[in-house]
């Protein structure tokens, strides 16, 4: 990629950011926007033929990512999954968001994760205002995280992410300086099966708070940025359907716990005193610590509760499974017009056979400016003994 007649660092940034963002073709100043988006994208694919929904699905071994609080019931020794996600494939051929995750158990109750996300922005030529090459950087942002889960009981679990995050966007030298954070997740599982009539079902809800920790900064550390703190509600139901055949639906609901961006309209809103008054109030709201920025999100979007509600992103999913072996996947994601407007249908399926697996998303979205728009997802899955084999016999529920 080349950037033409620009020679400050600092001028490419905005840009940079920009282009990493998930909500970059968003029209209206509604839309929130936080360092290091890429952290919100299910990097798995199954997760991504659902409409990103994730957090009470099935455990498997990219649970961490979603939901710590599901470590404790995944059901394998070991296991492990490699993703890969092309990124404005339309556009260029060197971007993309890499995903490398694990699990180990430590018991039949507890189990440790760990993974990696990686995003590679591609190559970047700089120029002068003349034309003249000016040099080159990579720019890329990972986050490595450590897991734990442990079940509290044989239907319900908790979780903890402890996060490691950079993002190097411009690289080194002049007023601007990689983004380093620290962060945290905390989450919830519950599980359960049901007879209902002459149907099995098994019903599991999650809950989690994602990217809990400090802001970032590239230049000034008084315009630092929130991380893209998350709370995520979900739910998933499993009826199965004979001894061979099951299908799921999950439904989740996703909203950042960043400041909403404060905005007036009316005929007045593009006086100078208006102007003011807009930047006053995003500086002030930009300039709160963690806790304030938390709190404050569910009450202080201009619009009142309409708007709040506006801010929560909704994702839908169905999975069919024949025997374990064979799945088949469909999702919607849907986000506000005035807060994004991502909205995309998704559509996947999976193999599984003895250790192996392997799963493909594809997308269908509402606008070609959206990153992922007409992408193919993969994502390679390895399982090493279930858990009976591990530990010896488990009546815990997966469902």
């Amino acid at each position: 990629m080349i950037l033409p007649h620009l020679s400050l660092r600092s001028v490419l940034l905005p840009g940079l950011l920009s282009l990493a963002a998930t909500a970059a073709h968003a029209q209206d100043q509604h839309t929130i926007t936080t360092a290091v988006p890429i952290l919100t994208i299910s990097p798995d694919s199954r997760s991504g033929a659902l409409g990103e929904a994730g957090v009470a699905i099935s455990p498997d071994a990219n649970a961490g990512y979603h939901n710590p609080g599901k470590l404790g019931f995944v059901r394998y020794q070991h296991s492990a999954s490699l993703s890969y996600t092309p990124w404005l494939a339309s556009i260029t051929n060197d971007m993309g968001l890499g995903y490398l995750s694990g699990t180990t158990k430590l018991s039949d109750r507890s189990t440790l994760s760990a993974n990696l996300m990686y995003f590679d922005l591609g190559a970047i030529e700089y120029r002068d205002f003349l034309g003249n090459s000016n040099g080159g950087f990579n720019p890329k942002e990972y986050a490595v995280t450590i897991g734990y889960g442990q079940k509290l009981s044989d239907k319900f679990g908790v979780g903890l992410n402890v996060r490691y995050v950079r993002s190097n966007l411009t690289g080194n030298g002049g007023d601007v300086t990689p983004g380093n954070a620290v962060a945290v997740d905390l989450g919830a599982y519950y599980t359960t099966d049901l007879t209902i009539g002459a149907g099995d079902y098994n019903l599991a809800f999650g809950g989690a708070v994602s990217n809990i920790g400090n802001k970032i900064t590239y230049t000034d550390p008084r315009n630092a940025d929130f991380l893209p703190t998350n709370l995520k509600l979900g739910t998933a139901i499993t009826k199965e359907l004979d001894p061979f055949n099951k299908l799921t639906f999950t439904f989740d609901a996703n909203k950042l716990l960043v400041p909403s961006p404060y905005y007036e309209e009316g005929p007045d809103a593009n006086t100078n005193a208006s102007i003011a008054a807009v930047r006053a109030e995003n500086d002030k709201r930009r300039a709160y610590g963690i806790v304030k920025g938390i709190t404050s999100s569910f009450s202080d979007a201009p619009g009142g509760f309409s708007e709040e509600l506006q801010e929560i992103n909704l994702s839908a999913g169905l999975e069919y499974a024949y025997n374990d072996l064979l799945m088949v996947r469909a999702g919607y994601f849907y986000e506000n017009p005035t807060k994004g407007n991502r909205q995309y249908l998704s559509f996947g399926a999976g193999v599984r056979y003895q250790v192996f697996g392997v799963d493909g998303t594809y997308l269908v979205p509402n606008s070609k400016a959206n990153p992922l728009a007409e992408t193919l997802r993969v994502s390679l899955h390895f399982n090493f003994n279930e858990l009976s084999e591990a530990f010896g016999p488990s009546d815990s529920p997966v469902n």
